[in-house]
């Protein structure tokens, strides 16, 4: 599917695989990628995909060494607006909520908002070279919007040590906290094996038990504003931005002489 300059979007057989297609940046989130994935989405979402079939498993992939390193920190160290962080935490709420399988598959390094686009998906998949960071506390941030997410598949102190700590959690640890739900050796092969199974359940089953499931077992919604007010907050800090412009252009955390 053509017209996107972030991702890459194919649909067959009623999946759609979108593969972020910013690898010198680390995959790094956009105000011009969320807005290709909600177009993406929106194709999705379609009663007819664009190969006639309703579309029943949305793939989310990255690059073979990383999956998404979160917000562009060139971007926020240039723009003197910060980007406004609605339409991401309302893309996560789509993966989580829309009517089909959402699956995120992470092969390398993921952080930050990457975190984010693992945790929202209804199946996450790793191989053996996947970790997930939250990173924000060295600047003084911390992951607002990704937290509700994080914490309905870890629980709440999983999520608080990852955010406290802000050290990558290798892939079996993943595993063992529920942030990854599969784990192989190959990526590619272990997706293979999933669609079998994926492909097989109709569009409005999913969707009755998405919508079900949602009810009953989270408050994303209602987590939504304070979230973005918190992450609002930070972002229009000035010393945070200082600190974010100068590591751009020094590679310094803020601790650093």
């Amino acid at each position: 599917m053509s017209g996107f300059s972030t991702i890459s979007c194919s649909v067959a057989q009623g999946i759609c695989r979108i593969r972020f297609a910013r690898p010198e940046a680390g995959n790094s989130i956009t105000p011009q990628m969320v807005s290709e994935l909600h177009a993406a989405f929106d194709l999705c979402e379609a009663k007819e995909g664009p190969d006639g079939r309703a579309v029943t498993v949305v793939v989310l992939e990255g690059s073979d060494d990383v999956f998404c390193m979160g917000g562009d920190f060139d971007a926020v160290a240039e723009d003197a607006v910060p980007m406004d962080p609605a339409p991401l935490y309302d893309l996560w709420l789509r993966m989580a909520r829309g009517p089909f399988v959402t699956v995120s598959v992470v092969r390398g390094r993921a952080n930050a908002g990457g975190v984010g686009l693992a945790a929202a998906a209804d199946i996450v998949l790793a191989d053996e070279s996947a970790s997930f960071a939250l990173s924000e506390l060295l600047f003084g941030l911390f992951p607002a919007c990704v937290m509700p997410f994080l914490a309905r598949r870890v629980g709440a102190q999983r999520a608080r040590y990852m955010t406290l700590m802000t050290r990558p959690v290798g892939a079996r640890d993943a595993l063992s906290f529920g942030l990854v739900d599969a784990l192989g050796e190959r990526a590619d092969e272990l997706l293979r094996q999933h669609l079998m199974r994926l492909r097989l359940p109709g569009r409005a089953g999913i969707a009755r038990f998405k919508t079900h499931a949602a009810a009953g077992l989270d408050d994303l919604e209602g987590q939504r504003e304070a979230a973005l007010a918190a992450n609002r907050e930070m972002f229009a800090d000035p010393q945070i931005r200082a600190d974010i412009r100068r590591y751009v252009r020094d590679a310094k955390f803020p601790w650093e002489a």
